[in-house]
């Protein structure tokens, strides 16, 4: 029986990850003393890689595949050349469901301004090829060094500034330190090795995966409602109801009554339910989505 590796990234996106691979329908068993996840289809092996690493263990044909951010991938690049096909462009992270920024930040007290106030001066970071790269673009001369860790303690004293990843900006702010510019937005991607990809098996693999992954995200924050309504107040009830697409109507066995369903977004819940009831809507119904397949 053919297998498809899979790389899960060990780290800050692990949890997510695997929430994410759950929510599609495959379940993920971690061990705290193995590096070889456990999954529920006899078709996937799991191996937990940093997400750092991962893009150059896909090229290496290592894996076949794996879930890692788009920043590692631009690092890995930068660095070796190597190449991997993106499967699946995936908007989740370790916090949320939206990109990740890798942002210059400074002082709050600094002159700092620009990225051109930074000419010859010293910038912390774990993105350093990236950095480089950015900063030669503006033709602004730093020195980019990297940083094993804790890169926000850094300025003034250890660096000038620093390139870090941040999602709510909360841990900068904690730091007293403001962001100046942006400098690459990021966010996870299911990518392959040239040769997973050139085997029809392991491609369809990918796609159905990517396929479940991506649906998996798209209920994230949405419901289902049902109920049922009389013919007359129906107009009523649509001018109410947001969807996706136009609400589902069916026919009920009393030609005077119809069941609708729709999808909407879980915050909308609260405040519609009881203008849905009292525009005539009975029998309601909110349930959970685990896809939603445009």
């Amino acid at each position: 029986m053919q297998t498809l590796r899979l790389g899960i990234p060990k780290g800050s996106l692990q949890e997510s990850t695997v929430q994410l691979l759950a929510r599609a329908g495959f379940n993920v068993y971690v061990s705290s003393r193995s590096y070889f996840p456990s999954i529920d289809d006899p078709e996937i092996e799991c191996t937990l890689i940093r997400a750092q690493e991962m893009a150059r263990y896909v090229a290496d044909d290592a894996v076949d595949a794996g879930l890692t951010g788009q920043d590692w991938i631009a690092e890995n690049q930068a660095a070796t050349g190597a190449e991997v096909v993106t499967i699946a462009d995936l908007i989740y992270s370790k916090q949320s469901f939206r990109k990740v920024r890798w942002v210059l930040a400074v002082p709050e007290s600094s002159s700092y301004q620009t990225p051109q106030d930074l000419n010859g001066a010293r910038i912390s970071t774990e993105l350093v090829r990236v950095t480089e790269a950015y900063f030669a673009s503006l033709g602004v001369n730093v020195e980019v060094e990297f940083s094993w860790g804790a890169t926000e303690v850094k300025p003034p004293r250890l660096a000038d500034a620093i390139v870090e990843a941040t999602e709510t900006g909360s841990t900068l702010r904690a730091n007293h330190l403001r962001t100046i510019d942006t400098v690459l937005e990021s966010n996870p991607q299911l990518i392959a090795s040239q040769s997973a990809v050139q085997d029809p098996w392991k491609q369809e693999k990918l796609d159905n995966l990517a396929l479940l992954l991506k649906a998996a995200i798209e209920a994230q924050g949405r419901v289902g409602l049902m109920l049922n309504v009389e013919r007359s107040n129906l107009d009523a009830l649509l001018r109410l109801l947001p969807a996706l697409q136009k609400p589902t109507i069916a026919p009920l066995s009393d030609n005077e009554w119809v069941a609708m369903s729709t999808i909407l977004e879980e915050r909308q819940v609260r405040e519609l339910i009881p203008k849905l009831k009292a525009a005539g809507g009975h029998g309601i119904v909110e349930y959970p989505l685990n896809k939603i397949v445009p």
